[in-house]
């Protein structure tokens, strides 16, 4: 029996299909940057490139959370969109709702803050009160509350050193900042941690489930 034989031309398969530039695996996530442009989500300078490089220390200080249900966390003082002092203590006698959120203006933290902003009329029924933490400056804050006439508090962590105090952990292995809510009860005990960085509006719906039956 004659055997056959499949002659290929002379230019190889993957030549005929289509080239792309690679793309970076967290693009999906990641802001469209420029050459070495500044991370709106964390300050982070990033170069576009084909590998994300991560610093060993930031997956290191972000995995267990330092600050737990049943207790009260650490004391802190802040300034807030107004530039005023603002601190922890404060906020105790009332339920208080706290969130972490990566930076003003962003798609997601823009959604969160205008969430919580629709919802403030259930928080105050509940007689809790609503606090978004970032590391962007007051008037960065100012500005960002004007625009989507926020109600409530934002305080400026600048060197987000409450947030590295609390333990809230990062997202994509430490260069994005966590979304993480602590709900506190009127003694200033933590009855529920929730962290959902790409669902930003549901910090709200869990936040209220728990109030409701406090």
């Amino acid at each position: 029996m004659a055997s056959s034989s499949l002659t290929l031309p002379s230019h190889s398969l993957p030549s005929l299909l289509p080239t792309q530039t690679p793309r970076h695996p967290f693009s999906h996530y990641l802001p469209i940057l420029s050459n070495s442009s500044q991370s709106k989500f964390y300050g982070l300078k990033l170069s576009y490139s084909s590998s994300l490089s991560i610093p060993s220390s930031s997956v290191k200080g972000s995995i267990f959370a330092k600050v737990n249900k049943g207790k009260t966390p650490p004391p802190f003082t802040l300034k807030d969109q107004d530039g005023k002092n603002v601190s922890l203590s404060k906020f105790k006698g009332k339920p208080l709702v706290l969130y972490f959120y990566p930076a003003d203006e962003t798609p997601g933290c823009t959604k969160q803050a205008c969430a919580f902003r629709d919802s403030y009329e259930k928080f105050k029924k509940a007689g809790a009160q609503v606090v978004g933490i970032s590391g962007d400056d007051p008037s960065s804050h100012k500005a960002f509350a004007k625009k989507y006439r926020l109600p409530f508090t934002l305080l400026s962590d600048e060197g987000n050193k409450v947030r590295k105090e609390w333990g809230v952990p990062g997202d994509l292995f430490g260069t994005l900042p966590g979304r993480e809510t602590y709900v506190f009860d009127k003694n200033g005990v933590v009855q529920l941690i929730y962290n959902n960085q790409f669902q930003p509006e549901k910090h709200v719906d869990e936040t209220l489930k728990l109030l409701q039956s406090l």
